[in-house]
């Protein structure tokens, strides 16, 4: 199991990254897609304990855990208003949303309009889409709330069948960016111990990766705390893994960095609705790391 080989492999779970950083720099592929040269490999996972509220945000560079906090609620919340995010300092989408960017893909929205992107199909999968303001309560499948609904009934938890997918093929083309992250599925073992696995078609390893590590590891912390379970592991596979070339000489910085302990994360309080929680209700503690890293971000 991906479990007990790692533990065998790596005296720290960071190891596991920053191991894929140096195999795809100094054996990966160089591929050059729609956005910059890339050292590439096909297929990769990972774990990572959450158990004694552990969360792993990476220690060799710093993390944004508000960003990524932000951008998750943003998510749970059904959103497709990258406003919204700018209004809170988090400019993850602010490429991606722009009219020039989405008339290159066709797109006739207002700027900042991102389309069916993740919130939607979350919450409102497949509904028919018209623009970010529209108010689609009732609309599609809420696929999170679904899940959110089996994992508190005894009689469902223990199913294998709690997936949400943000891949819609009717409405890609319709998106902004397809979803990077396609599929997620929560599992329940050993009475009360919720974990969660994350299929993912690409991976930025310098940049996206870390903050995806953080943000499902956070959404499986917050679902046990809302479900009454207790938080267990992330499992992280990837399909195209890939580091691009302008970020090379910063992740070489990174790699000689000798990981600190990972930090905990607590949910303060149970809220009645899983749309109630808010920043505020995340608490972590004893989150040691190196200095920032700076690198640029791609379309």
């Amino acid at each position: 199991m991906l479990k007990s080989l790692i533990k065998k492999a790596y005296s720290h779970e960071e190891e596991q990254y920053l191991q894929l950083i140096r195999d795809l720099l100094s054996t990966g592929t160089i591929e050059n897609p729609r956005n910059g040269n890339t050292y590439c490999a096909i297929g990769s996972a990972m774990y990572f304990s959450l158990e004694n509220q552990k969360i792993p945000l990476l220690t060799t560079k710093r993390v944004a855990i508000k960003t990524c906090l932000k951008e998750l609620l943003w998510f749970i919340g059904g959103e497709t208003n990258n406003q919204l995010l700018k209004n809170q300092n988090v400019h993850i989408w602010d490429l991606n949303g722009t009219k020039e960017f989405l008339e290159s893909r066709g797109l006739n929205y207002c700027e900042d309009d991102l389309g069916p992107v993740y919130g939607h199909q979350w919450r409102h999968f497949n509904a028919q889409y018209s623009d970010c303001n529209k108010d689609y309560k009732g609309c599609g499948v809420d696929q999170f709330e679904n899940v959110i609904k089996q994992l508190k009934d005894p009689e469902q938890r223990y199913s294998r069948r709690h997936i949400i997918s943000a891949w819609n093929p009717c409405q890609i083309d319709e998106m902004a960016l397809p979803p990077c992250h396609v599929l997620f599925q929560f599992h329940v073992t050993q009475g009360n111990k919720l974990s969660c696995s994350l299929y993912q078609r690409s991976g930025d390893v310098g940049l996206g990766v870390p903050f995806n590590i953080a943000s499902y590891s956070a959404l499986t912390i917050l679902i046990a705390k809302h479900c009454d379970l207790e938080p267990y592991e992330f499992i992280y596979h990837l399909g195209n893994v890939h580091v691009y070339e302008e970020h090379k000489e910063a992740l070489e910085v990174q790699i000689n960095r000798k990981p600190y302990d990972f930090p905990t994360m607590t949910i303060r309080n149970k809220k009645e609705k899983i749309d109630d929680y808010n920043l505020d209700d995340f608490m972590i503690e004893n989150y040691t790391y190196h200095e920032k890293i700076v690198m640029k971000m791609n379309q």
